[in-house]
């Protein structure tokens, strides 16, 4: 049965992601996890996070100038993603380093930004990322919107 991002709460639930999550960049895997956790708030698609031990951090190349808060979470700390032949990816990732009490379980993950990746794949299914340059949302066949994000939906 499909999903609705509507019946989604606010503040967001955290909770096990049922497929193995993986995201690939520059002909690579960057993370590859059965034990990702899914972050599920309001009128958007699903963010993933995944445990540092499964994501190659040798990739993650921090942003000290820049980082973002969150009224939940608390402060994101982001990354730029390299590629083994160079090429690299402006603030494709970010994690919480010490987030608020209710979404400890989220200490340290990775999300990534569908759209500034090659690709990110739930069990066999590639995802479609989330429009918009501020969310990093994963689409599936099982989730449904409309989501945040696109145009004209910024005061949603």
């Amino acid at each position: 049965m499909p999903e609705s991002v509507w019946d989604y709460p606010r503040p967001p639930a955290v909770e096990p992601c049922a497929r193995r999550a993986r995201v690939e960049f520059g002909g690579s895997v960057i993370a590859d996890s059965d034990a990702a956790l899914r972050v599920l708030e309001t009128s958007h698609p699903p963010g993933i996070y995944l445990p540092p031990r499964d994501v190659d951090a040798t990739r993650l190349h921090e942003v000290l100038a820049y980082s973002t808060f969150c009224e939940f979470k608390g402060v994101a700390t982001y990354f730029d993603l390299v590629a083994e032949d160079g090429r690299t990816s402006s603030l494709a990732a970010w994690t919480y380093r010490a987030p608020t009490a209710a979404y400890a379980a989220l200490r340290d993950h990775v999300a990534f930004y569908p759209g500034r990746v090659d690709g990110c794949w739930l069990g066999d299914e590639r995802i479609t990322p989330q429009e918009g340059d501020f969310y990093g949302g994963w689409i599936t066949a099982d989730v449904t919107g409309p989501f945040k994000g696109g145009p004209g939906t910024r005061g949603w």
